[in-house]
């Protein structure tokens, strides 16, 4: 497997991670633990080196399973979670980034992990009533104190990554991007790269549907998040937006790879520090998105994706999800 660095900070991870989230909640069937551990150990076993976890997948539960996993080659791998939520439910919204509900959630997350620091640590959605300075500024302590090595955001804005970028550096900033999702090119990216800052997509495949197996007549079982996500309950919006699969099944034809393939590999095409985190249940899809790390796309293959010029149709996020967006 490939290596990448998450911006300037020295913090080398595979070219492709693994997001953990699908092996305790949102797409079921949801596999039983000993076989959500064994995917783990297999993307191990295949040089994955970058595994996504957090606090509130589950809740607590994948944390504890991705520790497990992980234990026997804790120091062959990076580990990244999240802090950010109420799992308590007393706190307005459910957001929660008071200093000392870090504190108490990255020891939490140290035990359920099985290890001594946490290799990233994320502030999973911002919290409007706590200022991002005292975030930024309390995880810089636990990182004084060898608890975590790397601060990240997730879903942040512009003006909170400058804000907490000058009270601790941001070593990677996790957003949705795919070829269905660009926004983060508008302003982001380009912040991003300014103050030298990795990012690391999650969706990149679209929940699912740039793989090209979802369709007009696709079901999703009961509790399955896509359940709730206007891109996939609108039956025109899936209709539309199968223009995007048709564009990289023709180029995953010529290229001898697969839809998911080639999305994953655009990622890779898009700048040298954005690592993607696909998620999955199943070992030979795990190998499929594996081996896009040695996809190249053409000049050519990038620029038909360009000129094609595809809008996304619907909202990525129901209402409630899409508040918790910091703008």
């Amino acid at each position: 497997m490939k290596k990448r660095t998450l911006g300037v900070s020295g913090l080398e991870v595979s070219a492709i991670g693994l997001g953990c989230m699908g092996l305790s909640q949102s797409y079921p069937p949801i596999p039983d633990r000993k076989d959500g551990i064994a995917l783990i150990r297999a993307a191990v076993d295949r040089g994955v080196t970058f595994f996504d976890t957090a606090q509130v997948y589950g809740p607590l539960t994948n944390e504890d399973l991705v520790g497990e996993a992980l234990e026997p080659v804790r120091d062959q791998v990076v580990i990244a979670t999240k802090f950010g939520f109420d799992l308590d439910g007393a706190h307005a919204a459910g957001l929660d980034s008071r200093p000392a509900t870090i504190k108490k959630s990255v020891d939490a997350s140290l035990q359920r992990l099985r290890t001594d620091r946490i290799d990233l640590l994320y502030q999973h959605r911002v919290d409007p009533d706590v200022p991002i300075e005292d975030v930024a500024g309390t995880v810089k302590a636990v990182i004084e104190e060898g608890k975590v090595v790397h601060f990240g955001l997730s879903e942040a804005g512009v003006q909170t990554i400058r804000r907490a970028h000058a009270v601790q550096p941001v070593t990677a900033l996790q957003s949705e991007y795919s070829l269905w999702w660009r926004e983060p090119e508008d302003a982001i990216l380009p912040t991003l790269e300014e103050l030298g800052i990795g990012f690391v997509p999650f969706s990149p495949l679209g929940k699912g549907f740039l793989t090209g197996k979802i369709d007009d007549s696709t079901e999703f079982e009961g509790g399955d998040f896509r359940n709730t996500v206007p891109r996939f309950t609108d039956p025109e919006a899936r209709k539309a937006n199968r223009a995007f699969v048709e564009l990289i099944e023709r180029i995953a034809e010529r290229r001898g790879g697969t839809p998911a393939q080639i999305a994953l590999a655009w990622i890779l095409a898009q700048k040298p520090w954005m690592v993607p985190i696909p998620g999955t249940t199943k070992l030979h899809r795990l190998e499929e998105n594996i081996a896009a790390a040695d996809v190249e796309l053409t000049p050519e293959d990038l620029q038909e994706i360009e000129d094609a010029d595809i809008e996304g149709e619907g909202a990525r996020y129901s209402d409630a999800n899409e508040r918790m967006i910091d703008r």
